[in-house]
C-alpha cells in the first residue's frame, strides 16, 4: 500500500462591471478566465492536513469588535489554556456497544480522567521512519523546496524520544487528565512531532454522539462530540478485519486520549497562522465536508459528491467483501470493529438500510427536522475512506493494487470549468518524482481528486496541461501564468499530518506561497489564497456540526482567505465546508453546478442574527463570498 493510502450577501451591479473587466496582470490563458463577478482573478486553494478549528485556534482572542466561538469564548478554558469556569461542557464519556453499531449509544458513563496520553505513530528519533528523513540541512535544502530557507532546520527536529505507541511520558499527567480538552504545550513542545487520533468514516459518526433526541434550539443536529477518546480506546483505526488482540485495554491502539489536545496562540503556537487570522479573514464556522479521512475528504472538494466501486465503465458493481466496511462490534467486544481498516473494508451501499452500519445513520437523518436526503443511490457503494484512485500518474490504469478505486465517471470542478474555458491547475508536491515512481513516499495520489477520472487521465493533453509540481506553481506565479483556479497540495512531509509531519512545516509552506504571490504586486491585487485543511484528524472540535447527508458535515476546520480583498482580521460565522470553494468558484465565473446532485447545489445559509452558526434553511452551505470586502 503506497503511503498516500496510509496517509491517512450578492454583490452590487457596480461590482460585476468591475468583475467583468479584462485582467491587468496577463493575458488569460482560456478565454473566460477574466469574465469574473468579483475583482478575483485567481484563487489558490491551499491543502493541509488533519487539525480542527479548537485544536489550533481554541485559545484565539480576536481583533476588538469581533468575536469567535471557540473554546475560550466558551468558558472550557483560560486563556492560559487551563481549564476554565465551563470546562465540563467539553466532558467526555465511555460508552457500550457490544450488539450492533450505534452512533448514539444509551448506555454511556462520564470518565473520571480522560485515557492516557500516547505516542501514537510519532517518530521517536531521526532515523524513525519517514517523518524525519534528512541528516541535514544541506540534504533537506536539496530536496525539499517548499518551505522557507529558514525554516528547513524544522525538517530535523521533533522526535519523542519514546517508542510509538506509548504513554507519552512528555506530559507529566498523561495518566491523569481531567476529563476535557488539555493543552499540549509547552510539555509537547510546537516544534514536536505529536500523534494521530483515528480520523475514518464509522470512527467519527460515533465520536460525534448524534441524535434527533438530543437536539435543543441552539443545537437541532443534537450532535454532542463526547464520545472521541471512547472510540479511539476501542476500535481507533480498526485491524483489517482480524480479532482484537489478546488483553486489549486503553492503550492497545496507541492513541488514548489524542484526540482532546490543543495548541494555544496565546503561548506562541501556531504563530504564522495566528498572524494571517489577525491581518485578513478567519471562518469559524467552515467544516470537513466527509466523517472520516484525507481521501474522502479530498475527493468531496473536487466533486462536491463521493465516488463508488464501478465496473470501470460507469456502471455501479459490488466490490470485494472484505472492502465493504462493517461496524458491527466483533463477539464479545466492546465496540471493536468487525470489518475496518486502509486495507480491509472501505465502501458502503448507504442506500440499503440493512447494510451495517447503514441503518442507524438513515434513522438519524429521517428523525431530523429538516430531513436531510442521505443522497446515496441504490446499488452504489460509495468510498467512505482512503483508497488509491484508479490511474497512476502517466494515465495508465492501476490494476496491481486490488485497494484502488476503480476510474470513476463522477464529475469534478475540472469538468465544470473546461466547460466554461477557465484555466486551472492541481500543483502535488512531489508530482514530478511520482511519474517517474509510482511508489514515491511524499507525493499524496489520494488528494488529488483529478487522478480517479478518465477526463483529465485518459488525456496526455489534460495531464500535462493540468497536473502539476509545486516548483511549477512558484514558475507560474512569477511567470504571469498562473491560471484562474488552482489547488496545492504539501507533500507528505509539509502537509502539517500529525505524526508524520508539523503544524509549523505547513505555516512555513503556506508563508512561502503567500511571499511568492505578493512579490508580485499585479497578481497579488486580483488573488485570493485559501488556506485550508482537509479534515480535522480525529481532533475534538465544539462547534456546531449541520448534517447535510449520510456522508457529513463533519468537525469544523480552520480556514482563512488571504488576500487584499479580506484585510481587517474579520471571523466570520455562516456555514460553510469544503464545497463552499467549488461555490465561489462558480459564482465568481459563472460556472454551473458540478452535477445535478452535487453539494454546490444547497443554498445559502439563513441564519437568525442571535445564532449566526446554524442555518434555519438546513441543508445549506455559503459561498465564501461574505468573507470578502468588495
Amino acid at each position: 500500500m503506497r503511503r498516500g493510502v496510509l496517509r491517512s450577501s450578492f454583490l452590487p451591479a457596480l461590482l460585476l462591471s468591475v468583475g467583468l473587466s479584462q485582467s491587468s496582470w496577463a493575458a488569460s490563458l482560456q478565454p473566460n478566465d477574466s469574465d469574473t463577478l468579483t475583482p478575483i482573478k485567481h484563487v489558490i486553494v491551499i491543502i493541509g492536513e488533519n487539525r480542527t478549528f479548537d485544536h489550533v485556534f481554541g485559545a484565539y482572542a480576536p481583533r476588538p469588535g469581533q468575536s469567535v466561538f471557540n473554546l475560550l469564548s466558551q468558558g472550557i478554558i483560560l486563556p492560559d489554556g487551563s481549564p476554565g469556569p465551563n470546562f465540563a461542557k467539553a466532558a467526555q464519556a465511555s460508552a457500550e456497544v457490544t450488539s450492533s453499531y450505534d452512533i448514539a449509544p444509551s448506555h454511556k458513563q462520564p470518565y473520571a480522567t480522560l485515557p492516557p496520553a500516547m505516542t501514537d505513530g510519532a517518530p521517536q528519533a531521526a532515523s524513525d521512519g519517514d517523518s524525519l528523513p534528512f541528516l541535514t540541512l544541506a540534504h533537506a535544502a536539496a530536496l525539499d523546496g517548499g518551505v522557507l530557507p529558514s525554516d528547513l532546520r524544522l525538517l530535523l527536529t521533533g522526535a519523542t524520544g519514546l517508542p510509538r505507541h506509548s504513554i507519552d511520558k512528555r506530559m507529566p499527567n498523561a495518566m491523569s487528565l481531567p476529563n476535557g480538552p488539555y493543552q499540549l504545550t509547552p510539555s509537547i513542545a510546537y516544534d514536536d512531532f505529536g500523534p494521530s487520533p483515528v480520523h475514518r468514516f464509522f470512527q467519527m459518526w460515533q465520536q460525534l454522539d448524534c441524535s434527533a433526541g438530543h437536539a435543543s434550539a441552539d443545537n437541532p443536529s443534537g450532535c454532542l462530540s463526547d464520545l472521541f477518546p471512547w472510540v479511539e480506546v476501542t476500535v481507533g483505526a480498526g485491524n483489517n478485519g482480524k480479532p482484537q488482540p489478546s488483553g486489549f485495554d486503553q492503550q492497545t491502539t496507541g492513541e488514548g486520549s489524542t484526540a482532546m489536545g490543543f495548541y494555544n496562540v496565546n503561548d506562541g503556537d501556531a504563530p504564522y497562522l495566528k498572524q494571517l487570522a489577525d491581518d485578513y479573514t478567519m471562518s469559524d464556522n467552515f467544516h470537513q465536508s466527509v466523517n472520516g479521512g484525507t481521501g474522502a475528504n479530498h475527493i468531496m472538494l473536487g466533486t462536491g459528491d463521493m465516488i463508488w466501486y464501478s465496473d470501470g465503465n460507469g456502471h455501479a458493481a459490488v466490490p470485494p467483501t472484505n472492502q465493504i466496511e462493517n461496524p458491527n462490534p466483533q463477539a464479545g467486544t466492546n465496540n471493536y470493529y468487525t470489518q475496518d481498516g486502509y486495507s480491509g473494508g472501505s465502501y458502503v451501499a448507504c442506500a440499503d438500510a440493512s447494510q451495517p452500519g447503514v441503518g442507524p445513520i438513515l434513522d438519524y437523518l429521517g428523525a431530523l427536522s429538516a430531513k436531510p436526503k442521505a443522497n446515496c443511490e441504490a446499488g452504489h457503494y460509495y468510498l467512505v475512506n482512503n483508497y488509491n484512485p484508479g490511474y497512476f500518474g502517466n494515465g495508465a490504469v492501476d490494476i496491481q493494487e486490488p485497494f484502488t478505486v476503480p476510474p470513476s465517471n463522477v464529475p469534478n470542478i475540472g469538468d465544470a470549468l473546461i466547460k466554461k474555458n477557465v484555466s486551472f491547475r492541481y500543483y502535488g508536491e512531489g508530482w514530478n518524482a511520482y511519474l517517474q515512481d509510482h511508489n514515491s513516499e511524499l507525493y499524496c495520489n489520494i488528494c488529488n481528486f483529478l487522478q480517479y477520472s478518465p477526463t483529465i487521465m485518459t488525456s496526455p493533453a489534460r495531464r500535462s496541461e493540468n497536473l502539476k509540481d509545486l516548483p511549477d506553481l512558484y514558475n507560474d506565479i512569477r511567470d504571469h501564468s498562473l491560471p484562474a483556479v488552482s489547488f496545492v497540495k504539501p507533500s507528505g512531509l509539509n502537509d502539517g499530518h500529525p505524526a508524520s509531519s508539523k503544524l509549523n512545516i505547513f505555516e512555513s509552506f503556506v508563508h512561502k506561497i503567500v511571499d511568492e504571490a505578493k512579490a508580485q504586486p499585479e497578481l497579488w491585487g486580483e488573488t485570493a489564497i485559501f488556506v485550508a485543511f482537509d479534515e480535522g484528524g480525529g481532533y475534538w472540535d465544539s462547534g456546531y456540526i449541520q448534517p447535510l447527508d449520510f456522508f457529513g458535515d463533519g468537525p469544523r476546520i480552520p480556514f482563512i482567505v488571504v488576500s487584499p480583498f479580506t484585510t481587517g482580521g474579520r471571523v466570520v460565522h455562516s456555514y460553510t465546508d469544503h464545497v463552499s470553494i467549488l461555490k465561489f468558484i462558480e459564482k465568481n465565473w459563472s460556472v454551473p453546478p458540478v452535477s445535478a446532485r452535487s453539494r454546490d447545489n444547497l443554498p445559502n445559509p439563513v441564519a437568525e442574527a442571535r445564532n449566526p452558526y446554524v442555518p434555519t434553511n438546513s441543508p445549506a452551505i455559503g459561498d465564501l463570498m461574505d468573507m470578502f470586502h468588495f
